[in-house]
This record gives structure tokens, sequence and C-alpha cells, in this order.
């Protein structure tokens, strides 16, 4: 099946694989990367990428694509109770005319997916606070990291909030409980990290800085800013020097502690950032489980 498409104001500058799905449905990267390189989706009668920034008033051109059964395939949305609307909308620290800053908590994803059904955008959505408009997710938080996270109220601010991400602009700290006692008390992390797309090796650089807030032989209280914005960046720099983060099943070093912690200690405390000149800092307090782990080691935080 054949389907021409003319982008509106909406969306431009919109990366054209993220217009792709909303049009069409959850169609698996791989998929879209192929069916561009077969030059069967073209804009303005030419093959891009799927990088590539659409604008107002593009041709988007699609050709031979089973639309029905991408369709069909697209995910069931959470469908929260009032309650779950209301304890998320408790979390909320800051809710203005363009964006809301929440404390998320742990073990709630930003989006829904194949592995996780309960999740923000679904949630807020059905929010009084975003009546007769929609979430935007603006940055990556995982599903176990609790902390500050920004969901904007249109598609303008969350097009500036991502550019300011994206060019590194937004100044993010993150607090993590860690095994063992690090023997630098600040320093800078610089990774080669190795991930995996549709089973093709991709090495990408990653930086932090970091500074010891307290520490003991057993356990220690990391502070760490970023520079780069890598998939589990933090908790895979930690895993490769040996001190995997409290509570991280996937990244677990094998000296780390045999107890084991429900919830990951690793919290998005602050966010700092400037729109028009105007300067925005926001603080999530640590949840009581990361309190807890912090007296049990022993390890003092003064917030």
């Amino acid at each position: 099946m054949n389907k021409n498409f003319i982008v509106d104001s909406t969306c431009n500058n919109m990366r054209l694989d993220r217009w792709l799905r909303s049009k069409i449905g959850k169609v698996p990267q791989g998929l879209i990367e192929k069916t561009l390189r077969q030059g069967k989706i073209r804009i303005n009668k030419k093959k891009v990428k799927s990088s590539f920034k659409i604008k107002t008033n593009d041709k988007v051109e699609i050709f031979n694509f089973n639309f029905e059964e991408r369709i069909n395939q697209k995910k069931i949305k959470f469908n929260p109770s009032n309650q779950v609307i209301k304890s998320n909308e408790n979390l909320i620290i800051d809710n203005n005319d363009n964006f809301i800053v929440l404390n998320k908590s742990a073990g709630i994803s930003v989006q829904g997916g194949t592995k996780s059904k309960k999740n923000l955008i679904d949630i807020f959505s059905r929010s009084k606070i975003f009546e007769g408009i929609k979430p935007y997710s603006v940055h990556r938080l995982d599903k176990e990291t609790s902390g500050v996270f920004i969901m904007a109220k249109n598609r303008e601010t969350a097009q500036l909030l991502t550019s300011l991400f994206r060019l590194r602009k937004v100044h993010k700290t993150y607090l993590a409980i860690c095994s063992g006692e690090l023997e630098k008390n600040t320093g800078e992390w610089n990774d080669d990290l190795i991930r995996y797309d549709n089973g093709k090796k991709i090495i990408e650089k990653a930086k932090t800085t970091f500074k010891v807030l307290d520490k003991n032989s057993n356990a220690t209280l990391v502070e760490m800013k970023p520079i780069t914005g890598r998939k589990h960046q933090l908790r895979k720099q930690l895993f490769n020097i040996g001190h995997s983060i409290f509570g991280d099943k996937k990244y677990k070093s094998l000296n780390s502690s045999k107890v084991t912690n429900k919830n990951l200690m690793l919290h998005s405390y602050q966010i700092r950032f400037m729109i028009n000149k105007k300067k925005y800092t926001y603080k999530a307090i640590i949840p009581d489980y990361f309190r807890k782990l912090l007296k049990a080691k022993r390890l003092d935080f003064l917030d």
C-alpha cells in the first residue's frame, strides 16, 4: 500500500522516525532504517535518514508498506485509575504554562512499551493538568531511576527542551549509593560504552564528572554529573570500575554486596537550565528507601 502525507506545523522539526511512529504505530527502528535504505520512504521525492528533521509542508511518500498490519500492532495504552493519577500528581514539583516537573517514582516507565505498560505519558494524558492538551517527554529516565523529570505541555516547549538536552545545556546531578569504597574523591570518567542495536555493535563515548560525598569500606555515596547522555551511562560506568549501584540487577559487580536491594539506588537529584535568560533549578528529595540504605551503610548526606 502507498500513502502520502503533508507535514503540518505541529510536527515541524520532528525527527522522521518519531513522526513515522506517530502516524503509523509502533514500527521497529530496524524496519524504518531498512525501508529508508530501500528508498520506500521519501521526503519531497528524496531519500533521507531516520534522523532527518521534517519541516512544515514537507511531502512524505511511503511505498509498499502494510499499514493495516502495523496499525494493529500499536501498543494498548495504559488505563490508570484515579488513585494512580492522583498519586503521580502529588509528586509534581512545579506546574507552569509550558511544562511540569515531578519527582518520578522508581518502577514506572516514562513511555509504554512491549516490556512496560504502566507509564507517565498515559497517566498524565488522563490528568486534568493536561486536559485538552497532551504531555511530551523531553528526556530519558530509566524505569528504576527516581527523581527529577520534565514533561512539556506543548510541542514548541518540547522541541526547545529537547534541544537544550541535546546541546548539553541542561545540567543534571545524580546521586547513587554504590558498593565498596571509591579510591578517588573527585574526577572524571571517560569511557567507550558498548551497546547493540539489532545485533550491530555500537561504541559510544561517555563522560561524567563525579564527587564522593561520603564513603567507607562497604559503600560510597557519589554525586555524578553526566556530560554525555548515553543509555545506562552512570550504571555502566560504575560497573566498569567495579563499584556497581546497589539494587542494579543488570550491571552487578562480582565484588558487590550479596545483600539484594529491591530498589535501584540511583536518583536524579537536580536539574538546572536557562530559558530566555531565566534560570530554572529543580531538586527532588531522595526517597525513603534511599535514606534507609544510607543509614544502614553509615553514610551521611546533607540536603
